[in-house]
């Protein structure tokens, strides 16, 4: 009967080194996004957990695979893996992107809460929906140019739909739009036609909201357009906000295609909400009327780029004043406090210059002596006042001037 395996000795098989990223994927580091995008979603297919049930080997591998491509398919950590390995890009901490498909009902709930509060929960399109489309099994719904649809799709499933298109309207351009007026989330999808008839996952972009509804949208006019991931800058902005703002234009991704050929191309709106189907609009669009709307995102994409590069260098003298402010700000208090003690100890010089005893202070005794004074001397001038009145009234009667005529003796007439 074989032995129980320590604690360490559990630890050193968790800790086996990791497969190069490329070799796993079965890339090489000259690989462009899209080829390393579409190594994925077939190895990801061929061992996703929905097709390989109680298969342990396969689900290591569907991590290892996820794992890897985590890396690949962003420009920040594929240039730091490739500078200075698994360490530069934190790899005990990178996110997988989950398939709601495969969650059990408690643990969909679980990610419905965490996505209400705003923490930012990547989903990926259910294994079933990718293999269907691969193996020709889906329906396929013709969408004419500028003619838009309303439809409702369930969660977790797909509608897909074929666009022609002609060799002036491809050199014009196109863009793929959709929208839920109930801010339902969904993912917009593009597909590539495969050898053996079936379709093959190639550009998705989620829904974001903008203003009272959820888009996303998809632009081939022929130079390179821009998509924003939300998720990209949560975790930094809880640690640093000024590190955000400075990344947050690395957000920005370039679409993997910027113009399409003639001929038939194949969309698809696949349903992303946790429990309930998706009302939505889909609409593709010729950009011919479009010209100044054309050059004008021409324009501001250019200047995003622009900023994206200015940002980097901004942050580095911001950093520096910053430290510089942080410090003066410092010195100021310490110099304030100092000022404020040595005048406290210059009054207290000051004040000690006297030979007069301090006065004490009694508050109640000193009040009472004071009305006991004020009373005593009240007193003593009503009586003086009462001894002057009787005096005056003995001077008016015993002291009277009698007129007397000096010139007659008394007593004769």
């Amino acid at each position: 009967m074989p032995g129980h395996k320590s604690k360490a000795e559990k630890g050193d098989a968790e800790k086996q080194p990791r497969r190069d990223p490329y070799e796993v994927l079965g890339v090489n580091k000259n690989s462009t996004d899209q080829e390393i995008k579409s190594a994925y979603r077939k190895m990801a297919l061929k061992y996703h957990p929905d097709k390989n049930a109680n298969d342990d080997k396969a689900s290591d591998m569907f991590k290892e695979v996820t794992f890897s491509y985590t890396i690949l398919s962003d420009p920040d950590k594929r240039r730091q893996y490739d500078t200075a390995g698994f360490e530069a890009v934190e790899a005990e901490n990178q996110d997988l992107e989950l398939d709601l498909s495969s969650l059990g009902t408690v643990n969909t709930m679980f990610a419905a809460i965490f996505s209400k509060l705003g923490v930012p929960i990547k989903t990926t399109v259910s294994a079933t929906v990718l293999e269907e489309a691969l193996n020709g099994a889906v329906n396929i719904r013709p969408l004419p140019l500028g003619q838009p649809l309303c439809r409702k799709v369930e969660k977790q499933s797909a509608h897909f739909y074929s666009v022609n298109v002609t060799e002036n309207e491809a050199r014009e351009g196109l863009v793929c739009r959709v929208y839920s007026p109930d801010k339902s989330k969904f993912k917009l999808l593009y597909f590539d036609r495969e050898g053996s008839g079936g379709l093959s996952l190639a550009l998705q972009e989620d829904s974001s909201k903008t203003g009272k509804v959820t888009s996303a949208g998809m632009y081939f006019l022929g130079f390179p357009v821009y998509r924003m991931d939300p998720a990209h800058n949560s975790t930094a902005a809880v640690k640093d906000p000024d590190a955000a703002f400075f990344k947050k234009l690395d957000g920005f991704q370039p679409f993997e295609l910027t113009e399409l050929k003639a001929g038939t191309h194949y969309f698809a709106v696949y349903g992303d909400n946790f429990f309930k189907s998706v009302s939505y609009t889909i609409e593709i669009l010729c950009a011919a009327p479009y010209p100044e709307e054309k050059e004008n995102l021409r324009t501001v994409e250019s200047q995003i780029m622009s900023k994206r590069v200015e940002l980097s260098k901004f942050e580095t003298e911001y950093r520096e004043v910053l430290a510089q402010f942080t410090e003066m700000t410092s010195r100021y208090a310490l110099e304030m406090q100092a000022i404020d003690e040595l005048l406290k100890e210059r009054n207290d010089i000051h004040a000690s210059y006297t030979t007069s005893p301090k006065i004490k202070r009694s508050g109640s005794s000193s009040r009472g002596k004071n009305k006991s004074t004020v009373k005593d001397s009240e007193d003593g001038l009503e009586r003086d006042k009462k001894s002057f009145k009787e005096r005056s009234k003995k001077k008016r009667w015993y002291n009277l001037r009698l007129k007397v005529d000096k010139r007659k003796p008394c007593g004769m007439d």
